[in-house]
């Protein structure tokens, strides 16, 4: 006999509860090793897929404004982990291009959860891939999460707190 509605919801429930602990640990635990926003980590992966990017085409694989794009590639340039460079074709359009600090903080800090996700799921016959999306997309749907930015605009409190200059530290 079939598991009853509210059953299958709360079991639903409990499975996305599990994603999403996993998400925000690795998000974390990336964080903490890189110094940078779980916003920065995804722009800067995105730049480091290809070398170098135009700031148009990260926000649009990563799903959000350009604006907000801009914003992470001005945190990402003062650390020296990326460089911005006029394009020789169209001098008004800019690449942003990861630096040897970009790419040696990248391969110190812990495997990215999306990367062996993505591993994973290219293993995956295309009707199943095809599958997973439509349900993920669905799930979306469902949590009123269709215009939900791809990643937080907020830096988690651990990285601000120690990025703060000790005089503005909340007193313990």
């Amino acid at each position: 006999m079939p598991a009853p509605v509210i059953e299958r919801s709360s079991e639903t429930l409990i499975a996305l509860r599990r994603i999403v602990h996993a998400l925000e640990s690795n998000a974390r635990q990336m964080a903490r090793a890189s110094q940078l926003t779980q916003a920065q980590l995804l722009v800067l992966l995105e730049v480091a897929r290809k070398g170098h990017e135009m700031p148009r085409d990260i926000a649009r694989a990563l799903g959000v404004g350009q604006a907000t794009v801009t914003l992470q590639i001005d945190k990402l340039e003062a650390r020296g982990l990326v460089r911005r460079e006029r394009r020789q074709a169209d001098r008004r359009a800019v690449w942003v291009i990861l630096t040897e600090a970009g790419r040696g903080l990248l391969d110190e800090i812990p495997d990215p959860l999306h990367e062996r996700f993505t591993q994973r799921f290219n293993r995956l016959a295309p009707w199943e891939q095809t599958l997973i999306l439509s349900v993920t997309e669905r799930l979306g749907a469902l949590f009123d999460a269709d215009d939900a930015p791809a990643f937080p605009t907020t830096e988690p409190q651990d990285v601000v707190a120690r990025r703060s200059p000790p005089a503005l530290r909340p007193e313990p």
